[in-house]
């Protein structure tokens, strides 16, 4: 079952899925503005098979047809759970893929034996992967996506890409990171690329993609097949329309006023709140301020609105901050230009 987003040299740009921020409001937005591949945050394979924690689970890998191509990513190491999982999420929801997480870092999902845990036990990886393939694969595709390895003393890159491989999985996302470098320090595309020359399947590759000129590098090399851009996209979905030009060679589009910004982000909040609470009232925010402020994101004042923000509890004061923001941001330009004017 082919991956039609790599055919007839196309160049995908995909939005990472990141725990906590890339939800269906966000997606929504990096679409808009030319992300081609997308897939959901990670959910633990155990919620969907468990009564209690299945709403929440569902509401998580929620997505738009205009959303596709779209991935519902799992993790765990059971294989017969994720396999279940897996089948359970291809019949409700047809994804158009289903992707394995051996990648995050994050300590409570290592302690549970997942996640880049498994990097570490390549034939347990090779067995939830096979398992998985066996139970949706005549349905739909599986990828997975992995780090190069636990640490810098085992580095698994190759190993486990070959591993996937014979397993089944029809593409592989790497992110040139190991485990315990988390995401300090810049990605290892030398690794990337390695992985990609051992491999007959598409390579994605992840980590420090996060410029015009890094962007145009790695597609004039011609190793991967497509990079997935995580934080660099966070508050700032006009990343992938500026990574697109740049692909294409035509001339990067002016970044969006601080009118926009403000707008866009007015706009995300309504929607994410409306799809949290879509059965009852609006709530506090207080949950999505972490969210709220990635947009704040190389803004002038940022630091300043970013400790307003803080503060904000409804989505009426959220809407009176933003037109308190831009009044004062106008009259700051208006002084610096009567100042200009008088030199």
């Amino acid at each position: 079952m082919a991956l039609p987003w790599f055919s007839e040299g196309r160049f995908p740009l995909f939005l990472a899925p990141m725990a906590g921020f890339t939800d269906k409001a966000f997606r929504q937005l990096c679409k808009e503005q030319g992300a081609d591949v997308m897939v959901t945050e990670f959910v633990m394979a155990n919620r969907f098979l468990d009564e209690r924690s299945q709403n929440d689970a569902w509401k998580t890998v929620d997505f738009t047809p205009e959303q596709r191509p779209m991935g519902v990513q799992i993790f765990g190491s059971d294989p017969e759970k994720m396999a279940e999982a897996a089948r359970r999420i291809v019949d409700r929801l047809q994804p158009d893929f289903i992707d394995l997480n051996y990648g995050c870092p994050a300590q409570k999902i290592v302690d549970n034996c997942a996640g880049s845990s498994l990097l570490r036990d390549l034939p347990l990886l090779g067995r939830v992967t096979a398992k998985v393939v066996e139970r949706v694969g005549e349905d739909c595709p599986v990828t997975a996506k992995m780090r190069i390895g636990w640490d810098a003393e085992s580095i698994v890159a190759d190993e486990a890409a070959k591993v996937l491989e014979e397993a089944g999985v029809q593409a592989l996302a790497v992110h040139g990171r190991t485990k315990e470098q988390g995401y300090r320090g810049d990605a290892n595309w030398d690794i990337i690329e390695g992985v990609a020359e051992v491999v007959s399947i598409p390579v994605v590759g992840n980590g420090s993609a996060d410029s015009v000129e890094r962007i145009r590098a790695i597609r004039e090399r011609g190793k991967v097949a497509g990079i997935m851009i995580g934080r660099a996209a966070l508050g700032y979905p006009w990343l992938f329309r500026e990574f697109k030009a740049a692909l294409e060679g035509g001339p990067i589009p002016p970044s969006p006023d601080l009118t926009e910004r403000m707008a866009v982000m007015l706009r995300y909040c309504r929607e994410l709140n409306a799809h949290k609470h879509e059965d009852g009232p609006w709530g506090y925010l207080n949950w999505m301020r972490a969210r709220l402020k990635s947009f704040t994101k190389i803004m002038p004042g940022c630091r300043s609105l970013r400790t307003r923000i803080d503060k904000v509890e409804s989505y009426e004061e959220l809407e009176a901050l933003a037109e308190a923001y831009l009044a004062e941001q106008a009259a700051i330009k208006a002084s610096e230009d009567l100042a200009e004017q008088r030199l």
